[in-house]
């Protein structure tokens, strides 16, 4: 496989000539190596939607959820509460020994439980299940990192930098940042500001 440098396929993709687009198809028949983020604008450019994570919701073992991130704008407020509200039944009711990943409506469920706290993700039928669980632990470990040794008190007292910490990770359904320290990193630089 060939190594592609980011910044010129970050380029490559933009060009409005569209010679960009040609370079880059070539590149990916070479067997380039391309960064996530090409790759997706690529498939979005030829046509093939992205896989999308369309929301995380963070709740405690009673069903109260805690935090909720959605990156699908078209549902309205009443329908997001009665989305987690049949989402989250049918991920708390589970057995530990089944599996982590359910299928409601349209939306794969994606979840793991840490302590008192479920983490759930709802990605599309596109998405790799397995990578969404470890994005579910890099998640985790980041929290750790920032709160040294998350837990539910934490985020509800610091919600806003839990929502920094998970913007700087996730925007616009896509995986943006999997390092640690380059996630928390603007959220320092937050914290010293404020």
């Amino acid at each position: 496989m060939l190594p592609c440098n980011p910044l010129i396929a970050a380029q490559l993709w933009i060009s409005p000539d569209g010679t960009g687009l040609q370079l880059l198809t070539g590149l990916r028949r070479a067997g380039a190596v391309l960064p996530t983020l090409v790759q997706q604008q690529h498939r979005r450019i030829v046509g093939s939607p992205a896989p999308m994570i369309e929301f995380v919701l963070l709740v405690n073992k009673q069903g109260q959820t805690r935090v909720a991130k959605y990156t699908d704008s078209s549902l309205t407020t009443d329908e997001r509460r009665a989305l987690e509200a049949e989402i989250v039944r049918k991920c708390l009711t589970r057995v530990d020994k089944q599996c982590n990943i359910v299928e409601h409506r349209r939306y794969k469920v994606v979840y793991r439980r840490y302590a008192s706290l479920f983490f759930l993700m709802g990605i599309d039928a596109e998405e790799n299940e397995l990578g969404t669980l470890e994005m579910i632990h890099c998640m985790v470990e980041t929290l750790d990192k920032w709160f040294s040794n998350v837990c539910e008190l934490d985020i509800m007292f610091s919600l806003d930098t839990t929502h920094h910490i998970l913007d700087e990770m996730i925007a616009n359904g896509c995986i943006v940042e999997t390092n640690k320290g380059a996630a928390l990193t603007p959220v320092q630089l937050l914290e010293r500001a404020g």
